[in-house]
């Protein structure tokens, strides 16, 4: 082993980590995109472990960076009042955990499956949730709103049913992401009609980010239908329910 090599092991990070600190200036945030593994071989459970840990120090504490553009309606601007801006920002605060668990628990399955193409899938659709945790994180800001204060707490317990559900089985791991998508679909849903959970009709910024994420989520839950996904019991359905609307409460105000 490489001196190199030693040390990117002591220091507990990875290379790819390593090379773009490498690259930051001076008061620049570190660029973030999902890990990506190889997916013909199995990672030595220390490298495992070290992407892991990378993956999640980045997606709590580096700027996320997308790979597409953030949907916008260019023809509609935005104008809100401050009630209206901090109705927003509540709305975007909850949906940028979303993805903060979306990175945590597509990580997890990721990590736990010892099927090379399912990994693959799952990593895909980490990499896809970078966006929507890139657009939700550049609205929290332009509506002058922040990011959750339990974002560890979130990204921990999302992390660790992802990694029960892979342990599982493969076939109920897919059933989790069917059912997590859905759930998260429709709550996306409720953002873009006229109820109490609705964003400002004005704010057509954050609704053309939601709408472009409801579309994004229903079809990684077709995906894992295609993979082979078992549909979950309906009790444990209703308890995904009722955690994420526990988390949706809480998220909303701090």
């Amino acid at each position: 082993m490489s001196i190199t090599s030693a040390l990117v092991r002591a220091m507990g990070v990875s290379r790819s980590t390593l090379t773009a600190l490498a690259r930051i200036t001076p008061g620049q945030s570190p660029p973030y995109s999902a890990p990506t593994v190889s997916h013909n071989r199995r990672m030595h459970p220390t490298d495992a472990l070290i992407n892991t840990l990378d993956s999640a120090l980045r997606t709590l504490f580096a700027k996320p960076h997308a790979s597409a553009p953030c949907a916008t309606l260019p023809e509609a601007p935005t104008t809100l009042s401050q009630p209206e801006r901090e109705l927003a920002g509540g709305l975007m605060r909850v949906n940028h955990v979303g993805e903060i668990c979306a990175q945590a628990l597509y990580t997890a399955q990721a990590l736990a499956t010892r099927n090379p193409r399912l990994r693959a899938q799952y990593e895909a659709a980490c990499a896809e949730e970078v966006d929507h945790l890139a657009w939700t994180a550049q609205r929290l800001d332009e509506l002058g709103a922040r990011p959750s204060l339990l974002n560890p707490l979130w990204y921990a317990g999302a992390f660790g049913l992802g990694l029960l559900a892979g342990r599982l089985a493969d076939d109920v791991s897919l059933g989790f992401v069917v059912e997590t998508e859905r759930q998260v679909g429709a709550h996306l849903q409720s953002h873009l009609g006229s109820g109490p959970d609705a964003l400002p009709a004005g704010d057509h910024a954050s609704r053309a980010i939601v709408a472009q994420m409801h579309s994004d989520e229903l079809a990684h839950a077709r995906a894992a239908e295609d993979a082979g996904a078992v549909p979950l019991p309906p009790v444990v359905q209703e308890l995904m329910r009722g955690a994420a609307k526990v988390m949706t409460n809480l998220a909303r105000r701090v």
